[in-house]
């Protein structure tokens, strides 16, 4: 009987140190199979400086960054984009003379200008400096030369936004230095998009520099307001930058990255250094991703 009991108990102690091998050896199984697997790459953080930033794919059509992107504010001469687009839209001589005159000077704010009154340029110059150096008196004197004058282009201004669906977006005056020029990133996007389907635009807005003939034949060097269209880094088709106290410094570009055409808006900057840092942490980030799953809401 003792001989039997003793049996037994060893049977199951065998038994018992069976079962705690194979679960061991189960467990074991489950930690190698999550180790053989192949970790997700982890997408490198990007931090702006700029109040609002907006990175449109638009080959996806996806937002890849978003940052208060349906805030309403001041835009600034980032206006001057459609000013440019409804100038063009309504098929002008470019080379017909367009002077500066005494109400082409801003009444609105004091605005820094190295136009002087009587001085004049082609129709073309004119769209040239105002979207290359912001230029607001070759934007006013292209809005007086315009049909019906600087009302009936900011009516027209107004439709074709309408038309691009921009919703919240309304202008006031053809410079931006009106502080009641107001868009959001989200809106800005599709005037961007619809600003580099005009090669004149895409010309004008990355030219590093031009130059005109003066009054007395004095030649008179601009150059771009953005200082990236100088860099062989950057791939830029689109450019327009701006600044009133209201809006902060201001960029907005069309730019592509690896084969990899995106969208950026920077609203609302400060510090003189911030929009371009932003613009090029932008850059470094879309390379570093590139390949990858940014897709974000």
């Amino acid at each position: 009987m003792k001989k039997r009991l003793w049996m037994l108990a060893l049977l199951g102690y065998a038994l018992a140190a069976h079962t705690a091998h194979a679960g061991t050896h189960r467990h074991q199984l489950k930690v190698d199979d999550g180790q053989n697997q192949h970790k997700p790459h982890k997408i490198p953080s990007l931090k702006v400086q700029s109040h609002i930033a907006l990175i449109h794919d638009e080959q996806s059509g996806l937002t890849l960054y978003n940052k208060n992107s349906e805030m309403i504010v001041p835009i600034a001469s980032i206006t001057k984009l459609m000013t440019a687009m409804v100038m063009l839209d309504a098929r002008l001589p470019m080379d017909e003379p367009v002077i500066v005159v005494e109400d082409d000077l801003n009444r609105i704010r004091r605005a820094k200008s190295r136009l002087p009154v009587g001085v004049t340029l082609t129709r073309s110059e004119m769209l040239q400096l105002a979207l290359m150096a912001s230029e607001n008196r070759a934007a006013l004197a292209l809005a007086r030369s315009y049909p019906g004058g600087p009302a009936a282009m900011v009516a027209a201004m107004n439709a074709k936004a309408s038309v691009l669906g921009m919703q919240n977006t309304r202008f006031l005056d053809p410079t931006g230095l009106d502080s009641e020029n107001v868009s959001t990133a989200q809106d800005l996007v599709k005037m961007v998009s619809a600003a580099h389907s005009y090669p004149v635009i895409q010309q004008y807005t990355t030219s590093a520099s031009h130059s005109v003939e003066g009054l007395r034949g004095r030649t008179m060097r601009f150059s771009n307001t953005n200082p990236l269209v100088k860099s062989t880094s950057w791939d830029i088709g689109v450019s327009k930058t701006g600044y009133i106290t209201e809006a902060g410094l201001c960029l907005v570009m069309e730019a592509t990255f690896n084969q990899r055409p995106v969208i950026i808006v920077l609203l609302n900057s400060w510090g003189k250094r911030t929009r371009v840092g932003d613009a090029n942490r932008i850059k470094q980030w879309m390379e570093k991703v590139n390949g990858q799953n940014i897709q974000r809401g």
